[in-house]
């Protein structure tokens, strides 16, 4: 008896889809989604802030994020009040829990940063809150 597997996909940059669930401040492309004819358990794609550009306060509902931070350098806010930040550059991971309000900001008036990004359901979860939610 021959077991049948599925096939193994490659995808092109070419065939990224920026229909995907966006945020004011960055663009993020799908790789790996339902739209692209992909049948998973994950999402993955990529993420871009341009040079001095910041993202709107947003999170990703019931989903966790990955993001491998492959060019660049990012701060990001999170918190209640947006209370808490970090930074990360070029090699670095990032994990963004469930629910967790956030936004990224590109320090760098020059240089764009990009993540690769994975999160733990197939279709992106992106829930943009108003300006105002933090002081």
């Amino acid at each position: 008896m021959v077991t049948e597997y599925p096939s193994i996909r490659i995808i092109s940059p070419t065939t990224f889809d920026a229909g995907t669930a966006q945020t004011p401040g960055s663009v993020r492309l799908a790789a790996v989604a339902p739209q692209l004819g992909i049948q998973s358990a994950i999402w993955g794609g990529l993420f871009e802030v341009m040079p001095g550009a910041s993202t709107g306060i947003h999170h990703h509902g019931e989903q966790q994020t990955i993001a491998y931070v492959l060019s660049g350098t990012c701060k990001v806010r999170w918190g209640v009040r947006g209370e808490y930040a970090a930074s990360a550059k070029a090699g670095d991971f990032i994990h963004v829990p469930a629910f967790l309000p956030h936004m990224e900001i590109n320090p760098s008036d020059s240089e764009p940063f990009h993540w690769v990004v994975v999160r733990s359901t197939p279709t992106p979860i992106v829930v943009n809150l108003p300006n105002h939610t933090w002081p």
